[in-house]
């Protein structure tokens, strides 16, 4: 059977305990392993407060983030949309220095690397003036 969740998020540091609790609510009703659930909600976290402090300008009355989830007995498929500036995350974010030392990192594109490691499929599209990321998580390995 599937499931599926509807969230519009407009304050993420505010909201994030509220979307943990959602996934988990979703999961514990599909019988997600535990790795699944930390997958999904690391994405999540990552990917809406990226959206939410870095796409839009600070005086930006349209400031919100639109979470899609579907869960059915193959994967869990995510989408999220904004209408913030364009910006394509698997083109366009800075490239993950994953080999300098810490302190001499650069900031910026880690926590999108972590995110394309984790989940299985990843795609972008804008449409209409929406930004629309879709991943996808397999249930099991491929």
């Amino acid at each position: 059977m599937a499931e599926a969740l509807s969230l519009t998020i407009t304050t993420a540091r505010d909201e994030l305990t509220a979307i943990a609790e959602e996934v988990e609510a979703v999961a514990d009703r599909e019988d997600w392993p535990f790795d699944l659930v930390f997958k999904v909600n690391l994405a999540l976290e990552e990917l809406v407060l990226n959206v939410l402090e870095h796409g839009f300008d600070d005086d930006d009355d349209s400031k919100e983030c639109k979470i899609d989830l579907t869960s059915d007995a193959d994967a869990v498929t995510i989408v999220i949309s904004d209408r913030g500036k364009p910006f394509d995350p698997l083109t366009e974010a800075p490239d993950a220095d994953v080999d300098s030392v810490m302190g001499e990192r650069q900031v910026g594109g880690l926590g999108l690397h972590l995110v394309e490691t984790l989940m299985d499929e990843a795609s972008y599209q804008r449409t209409d003036g929406v930004n629309q990321l879709t991943l996808v998580k397999f249930r099991s390995d491929p």
